[in-house]
């Protein structure tokens, strides 16, 4: 490709987004010139049923529930006034709260002033969350956050520990929509322990975020926790940053969360423009479908070059692969379509995966996020005339002339920089994208059966747990195998997962293990 053809290319392929601060530049995904005229059908459907959507059609069949998060940044398009009611009065609360918190007209037990957030979630809960603290944290920050997103014991420990004498000034979020997410609850149970075992009064440190008459709403109101706040059926977790899951922390920490809102409102705009050369979401849909011929053939790196975007990746891998990743489309028929997202920071990438990215499987295709102003100061030159910020801009687009260069596709957002009005967009941006590049690919976007399977199957190992140690209990002088007790527990198919609890209590010191002459004579009895 010539000089001149190859800058007429970047010219069509960059789209210009000065509302925002941000262009996209798709040059490098070499996608044809024009929009094929299938995937022109495809879109026109695809605008169609986001309009739909946008009017309250129901888009969670499994639920019966509608999917309104783009609500929350603009409730003007709520389908009814109650829930634009809903949206602006909690939005209020959220405000005054944070507020009341910042002034120290609500104070802690035991001190003046809170101090520090500790944040209680999984999932949506707690990514989005950690990923806008994480962007826009700064030396102006209200308070300290930690967060516990795990049922990991050694974890909770550590974050604990973390807190230390400062847990009498610390808020706690809990944040679970059904009320009965298992690792929220054991994360809420453990630091309720702690904070007993402290002298505090748990429900005098804590706010509730959860579905409205949910066992959490239920315990928050008996007890009189601080504040409950609503998160609505009609609002997925892996999109419900811009509601009180991730509004209410933000206005704690001191944020703009009007001006979170206002980016993602001008983004949802511009994604509603039906010339997808002229519309973001559409542009990184049709990339999607091109890189993977529609079919999720290559998985999508994401690259931002900026620290303040590490945690993007892992907010996008529940974002784009709980939606996109599903066994049948909306037929009926098996598909297993998905878009897999994985990715690291730049430039720690290229010590780190880039090496493969050029010379290994071309089974990918890249997302760079750059942004444009390096800090608020001015920078020192660390060679003649080059800072440290052009060094990054330098590998950025070195690793990227790299990658295309062997055959390897990448598209490119550019933001001026990270504000609470950029990163509010560059949310919206990727909601709107996932939902697009759905439709384009006949599947349900807002469901999840998948997951829901997954949590059936731990419930069945809790219950098989319980059974193995009742057995113990009751035959307290005896010693068994883990193929010996599956038998007794008629259990016989599930040898492998009895031998695999029996391993976890003995590590535990819940029973003694007696070994054999291999790990799987070892024997188990109830400690004596």
């Amino acid at each position: 490709m010539s000089t001149i053809s190859s800058w007429q290319n970047f010219q069509q392929h960059y789209l210009d987004l000065p509302e925002l601060g941000m262009s996209i530049d798709t040059s490098l995904m070499v996608p044809p010139d024009e929009l094929p005229q299938a995937l022109d059908k495809l879109f026109r459907n695809a605008f169609q049923q986001m309009r739909e959507l946008e009017e309250g059609s129901l888009a969670n069949p499994d639920e019966n529930r509608m999917v309104g998060h783009y609500w929350l940044r603009n409730p003007e398009l709520a389908p009814s006034a109650e829930i634009k009611k809903v949206i602006c009065d909690t939005l209020g609360k959220i405000l005054q709260f944070a507020k009341q918190i910042q002034q120290k007209i609500i104070q802690p037990q035991q001190a003046d002033s809170f101090r520090n957030v500790l944040l209680l979630g999984i999932g949506g809960s707690a990514l989005g969350p950690q990923f806008v603290q994480n962007a826009l944290a700064s030396e102006a920050d209200q308070m300290q956050f930690y967060f516990l997103d795990n049922t990991d014991p050694d974890g909770i420990d550590q974050v604990m520990a973390s807190i230390g004498k400062e847990l009498n000034m610390t808020l706690t979020l809990v944040i679970s929509k059904s009320g009965g997410t298992k690792e929220t609850r054991n994360a809420m149970l453990e630091v309720r322990h702690v904070y007993e075992s402290s002298g505090l009064d748990f429900s005098k440190h804590t706010v509730a975020v959860t579905g409205e008459g949910s066992q959490l709403d239920q315990l928050a109101k008996n007890e009189n926790w601080l504040r409950r706040f609503p998160m609505r059926d009609w609002v997925g977790g892996r999109t419900s940053v811009l509601s009180a899951v991730g509004l209410l922390p933000a206005a704690l920490q001191g944020l703009d969360i009007e001006e979170i809102l206002n980016g993602a409102k001008i983004m949802d705009g511009l994604t509603r423009r039906k010339d997808v050369s002229k519309n973001p979401a559409a542009m990184l849909a049709w990339m999607w479908h091109h890189a993977g011929a529609g079919q999720g053939e290559k998985a999508m790196v994401m690259l931002p070059y900026k620290d303040r975007l590490l945690l993007f990746s892992r907010y996008l891998q529940q974002l784009v692969m709980e939606s996109l990743g599903k066994e049948k489309d909306f037929a009926g028929k098996t598909v297993h379509q998905g878009l897999t997202v994985y990715g690291n920071k730049g430039s720690t990438d290229q010590h780190a995966f880039v090496q493969q990215l050029r010379e290994g499987p071309a089974d990918f295709f890249v997302t760079f996020i750059e942004v444009l102003r390096d800090r608020k100061n001015a920078s020192i030159e660390v060679e003649p005339g080059i800072t440290s910020g052009d060094f990054l801009q330098g590998f950025l687009l070195g690793t990227r002339e790299a990658l295309f260069q062997n055959g390897r596709s990448s598209l490119t957002i550019t933001l001026e920089e990270i504000n609470p009005k950029s990163l509010g967009a560059l949310i919206a941006l990727f909601e709107r994208a996932v939902g697009l590049y759905a439709t384009l690919i006949g599947i349900n976007a807002y469901h999840q059966p998948g997951v829901e399977a997954g949590k059936r199957a731990a419930e069945d190992v809790i219950e098989l747990s319980l059974k193995i140690q009742s057995h113990l209990k009751s035959n307290p002088a005896q010693q068994f195998s883990a193929s010996s007790l599956a038998e007794i527990l008629e259990e016989s198919a599930k040898i492998s997962t009895v031998f695999k609890l029996l391993e976890h209590l003995a590590a535990n010191g819940r029973l003694q293990k007696f070994s054999g002459s291999d790990p799987f004579s070892a024997c188990y009895q109830e400690n004596c």
